[in-house]
């Protein structure tokens, strides 16, 4: 079903700020692991996928927002694996559907759509319980597929080489990729996680509950950076949006602006404070997602080059 091991290259970031500091960037471009089941999407559905086999699912159901990279690698390794799957979707329906949502539902997925405030409930037993009456039964994989098997394949991420840096960065929705990074770096180097949205402090309680399900260990060899949100998630500003086309023309390397844009945007402003040291080697992980590009310049006019 998924390969049992990818490798995604390492490639060196000649930013010309980090070079003055004598700094080497790099990054892992981890949005190569599938045309469709991105980044780290494709890590996080490896063990759930498997798992599902196991105990002889044959309907897979998540939930996410309208434009959610999680929805569509769920989709598509439904699709591909031979599952029936079901999104729930976070708000009302809107004509004419997203590409995102498109693309779900020609690989097969029904759509649900819920509101807002319903969709707080979605940890709740009484509204599962509801979702396994609406649609019988099903193998259920969290909102942004985070659980422990999540952290499991998100270690997968980091081998000997990764481990040869100093500071490895990567940005954070629900915690579950760099949990499985800072499991994987066993309390060496320092992991950084850049959260989304904004007030992303709450993400450490999270974070550290998802290692502790995985291996009940506790690692001191992290911290969040919470002020690169741009006004909270999915939100941006002009200058991330001059940042991606600048890093697309110099570097040849596509970022997207929920997650990635704003990670690449933190560590080089991070590097022109001089918040790392002389000499120092810094891994960023690109995490994939640019099927969402589609759907943010459908909404704001081409503004992604």
């Amino acid at each position: 079903m998924f390969e049992e091991a990818i490798h995604t290259p390492i490639l060196r970031i000649y930013d010309e700020n980090a070079e003055k500091h004598g700094i080497e960037l790099y990054i892992k471009r981890e949005d190569l692991t599938h045309p469709h089941i991105s980044g780290n999407k494709y890590r996080k559905l490896k063990y759930n996928f498997i798992k599902a086999r196991e105990q002889s699912h044959d309907t897979l159901l998540t939930l996410g927002g309208a434009f959610s990279n999680h929805i569509h690698a769920v989709a598509y390794a439904g699709h591909e694996f031979g599952f029936k799957t079901i999104g729930i979707i976070r708000g009302e329906r809107a004509e004419p559907l997203n590409p995102t949502l498109q693309d779900a539902l020609n690989w097969g997925m029904k759509i649900h759509h819920i509101s807002r405030t319903e969709y707080r409930r979605k940890k709740e037993e009484a509204f599962l319980e509801a979702l396994k009456q609406k649609f019988g039964e099903f193998y259920l994989v969290p909102e942004g597929g985070s659980n422990a098997l999540a952290v499991k394949g998100c270690t997968e991420i980091i081998g000997d080489e990764e481990k040869s840096f100093d500071h490895l960065c990567c940005a954070c929705g629900t915690g579950g990729t760099i949990a499985g990074i800072i499991v994987a770096m066993e309390g060496h180097q320092r992991v950084w996680g850049f959260p989304a949205m904004k007030n992303g402090s709450f993400l450490i309680e999270d974070i550290s509950k998802l290692i502790k399900e995985y291996n009940g260990k506790q690692y001191d060899n992290w911290q969040l950076v919470t002020h690169y949100h741009f006004g909270g998630f999915a939100k941006f500003r002009p200058e991330l949006v001059t940042f991606i086309n600048d890093f697309k023309r110099r570097h040849g390397i596509h970022l997207e602006p929920v997650y990635t844009g704003k990670l690449l945007y933190g560590i080089t402003d991070m590097v022109k404070r001089g918040i790392f040291r002389k000499g120092e080697k810094i891994l960023a992980i690109h995490t994939g997602g640019l099927q969402g590009i589609r759907g943010f310049n459908m909404r704001f006019g081409n503004i992604l080059k």
